[in-house]
């Protein structure tokens, strides 16, 4: 495994959940770390917990969706700290209406605006970085529906998160001879409060048999400590207690016949 230490991490949707748990842990790792997302409170609380722990963090609000706005990002970033090693794509939402029954134009756009076009426009604009620095990690953190179409996590949701799987593949078929790798983390069930938006929320003893932010940023660094030598170009990772495979009771379709 290689050291992070003095690498530049930039991270997307570092304020909370998963992106929070790569902060921390990319940072406790010794990586210098770019915290990215719509809202600078989150964003802040997560630089107090990087610093108080003896680490560094800078905040960039960036909106994710905005091609101006990353490309803004990614300037202040490279005349600062002249590269950029890491991304962490960990930007994501999803909405209550996400069902054929109940969707609409608008949450179907709005999903796919940060989901997918976000991603994208965060590893187009640190490709050109990368290519010249001839090195470079591109996380991006899908999900189990990513890999397996089910139900609870909605149309829109499951179709960006399949793009960004394509996407990723991608990027390693033109760019491994740069020395870049993509890798994208395929997570089930984690306990962060993008949950709350579902239709019906899980209960607190339902949160605590899932994936833990904590997990999620082990599972980060791992891919990141990595020798350069080395992609690993998909990572799925679920809770023991599965509810895809156990089943529960937001995981039945009404049906009107």
């Amino acid at each position: 495994m290689q050291s992070i230490k003095g690498k530049v991490a930039w991270i997307l949707g570092a304020g909370t959940g998963i992106g929070q748990g790569g902060a921390l842990k990319l940072a406790e790792a010794g990586a210098t770390v770019i915290l990215s997302g719509r809202r600078r409170e989150p964003l802040d609380e997560t630089a107090m917990l990087i610093e108080k722990a003896g680490g560094a963090a800078i905040v960039d609000v960036t909106d994710v969706a905005s091609v101006a706005d990353v490309a803004a990002t990614v300037d202040r970033i490279v005349k600062r700290h002249g590269r950029i090693d890491i991304l962490v794509n960990s930007a994501g939402i999803n909405m209550r209406n996400r069902h054929w029954s109940d969707m609409t134009p608008e949450s179907w756009t709005k999903v796919i605006e940060v989901n997918l076009n976000g991603a994208f426009y965060t590893a187009a604009a640190v490709m050109p970085i990368m290519r010249a620095q001839r090195d470079g990690l591109i996380v991006s953190i899908s999900s189990w529906s990513g890999k397996h179409v089910g139900y609870v996590s909605g149309v829109p949701y499951t179709a960006a998160k399949h793009a960004m799987n394509a996407m990723s593949d991608s990027i390693n078929i033109e760019n491994c001879h740069y020395g870049i790798r993509a890798c994208v983390i395929c997570p089930a069930e984690v306990a962060t409060p993008i949950l709350d938006r579902r239709p019906m929320p899980p209960p607190k003893e339902e949160r605590d048999r899932m994936v833990q932010m904590a997990d999620m940023g082990e599972a980060i660094l791992f891919v990141a400590r990595m020798p350069s030598h080395v992609c690993i170009n998909e990572l799925v990772i679920s809770p023991t207690w599965n509810r895809a495979y156990i089943g529960g009771p937001d995981r039945v379709i009404s049906r009107d016949l």
